[in-house]
């Protein structure tokens, strides 16, 4: 995050709820670019976030393979779908029992220009249902799809990259009500920073 500052990038992480430490938490967040993942990181480390993502990840970049492969996150294959339920389905469980926090970026993909997609339920669903306790904690980014706006070279300079957390969702049982009112809440802080 640092070496970005060279660049003009700014970061602001607002978060005006005491989030637990004894619980688990679900951490359900938009997906801009791969520069989301180094503040969710530093900002949330006392809950020991645990990410959900694709298996190309887990090979090639140096710290970030690693740190994926080793630390307890998941690393699914998008074009098996049974097979990436299952994994997510273990990271459910695993925090459930850890009290540890799990990251979802439930669009599937990243937003190349910072509008929200659709929430593909599937993934989001397997982790409600396998830790039913884990507290729902919705966050908005913004502004970290303009570091990457002309590929990986050259960055984007003075991105403004923020972090909002929403108003954190109890898990009902009702879980089709529950990700709708997840994905509003994600939604409504997006693109409200300027």
């Amino acid at each position: 995050m640092r070496s970005t500052n060279i660049l003009g990038t700014t970061y602001r992480f607002t978060n005006n709820f005491d989030l637990p430490t004894d619980r688990p938490l679900i951490i359900v967040t938009n997906h801009q670019s791969m520069y989301d993942i180094p503040p969710l990181i530093w900002y949330m480390r006392k809950h020991h976030p645990k990410f959900v993502s694709k298996k190309e990840l887990g090979k090639g970049i140096p710290s970030v393979s690693f740190n994926l492969v080793h630390g307890g996150s998941v690393l699914i294959d998008r074009n098996d779908g049974k097979s990436a339920l299952m994994e997510i389905g273990k990271l459910g469980s695993y925090i459930e029992e850890h009290k540890r926090s799990a990251v979802i970026f439930p669009e599937g993909t990243r937003s190349r220009d910072g509008h929200p997609k659709p929430f593909k339920p599937m993934g989001l669903k397997m982790l409600l249902k396998k830790a039913p306790s884990a507290l729902i904690v919705p966050i908005s980014i913004n502004n970290s799809w303009k570091l990457v706006r002309f590929g990986q070279f050259p960055m984007g300079l003075g991105a403004k990259v923020r972090l909002e957390v929403q108003q954190p969702l109890e898990n009902t049982g009702n879980l089709d009500e529950l990700i709708t009112q997840i994905e509003a809440s994600v939604v409504s802080g997006i693109n409200s920073f300027k």
